[in-house]
């Protein structure tokens, strides 16, 4: 028997992303019509839809659909904007803001996930996406972007990460501790940048983000 994707990508849409307040119509658009599956391994492609993360090597998983459109809906791209998104990961979550988005500069520490999240977004024909492979904590992109997609938690929200947006710019981030992490929308506003709390969420560190260790005497 053929899994239906299709079938399966409008269940997700309606009985995941929906119900988790994601109404934006141009996000729903792109997540109805983005095959998920085509950036899941061959062992986990029937999971593609599931409301789960999953592994992608490395230690590093595939964002949960729902977290992914409640990022897609925080940044509320209207096609102009150049986006910088830390941790390409898959490639999905790049593919769909470059469906949303002018431009995509992704990086992803692993050059392995870096070549093969191009070459998904490639087949894709996602033709604005940039994938580079680099570490966030290294990297010195050598511009500044509209909007900034971090797919890792953090402990704190690096200041470089800030330094990286333009004036007015946004950025959506999971920062803090378990079980008190949240998910944030922060602006770059005239003196100084503000931070939003979204909802309560749990994710894996980026690597150099985590909490440091606390010494107990």
């Amino acid at each position: 028997m053929t899994f239906d994707y299709a079938k399966a990508r409008e269940t997700m849409v309606e009985q995941q992303i929906r119900p988790w307040e994601v109404l934006d119509p141009r996000v729903l658009g792109v997540l109805v019509r983005l095959p998920r599956e085509a950036f899941v391994g061959e062992r986990h492609r029937a999971l593609a839809y599931a409301d789960l993360e999953l592994p992608l090597g490395h230690g590093e998983t595939m964002l949960k659909p729902v977290l992914e459109g409640r990022a897609l809906q925080a940044l509320a791209l209207d096609g102009d904007e150049s986006v910088l998104e830390i941790g390409t990961g898959a490639g999905y979550l790049t593919a769909c803001l470059g469906m949303l988005a002018r431009e995509v500069v992704s990086i992803e520490r692993h050059a392995d996930l870096a070549d093969a999240a191009l070459a998904r977004l490639q087949v894709q024909g996602v033709g604005n996406a940039e994938v580079l492979a680099a570490d966030a904590f290294i990297w010195e992109p050598a511009r500044q972007f509209d909007a900034i997609c971090v797919t890792g938690a953090v402990d704190a929200v690096p200041s470089r990460f800030v330094q990286w947006l333009r004036p007015g710019g946004r950025m959506f981030i999971v920062h803090g501790r378990v079980p008190a992490m949240q998910a944030a929308l922060l602006r770059n506003e005239v003196g100084g940048h503000r931070t939003e709390s979204l909802f309560e969420t749990e994710l894996p560190y980026l690597v150099g983000a985590e909490p440091r260790p606390e010494f107990k005497f």
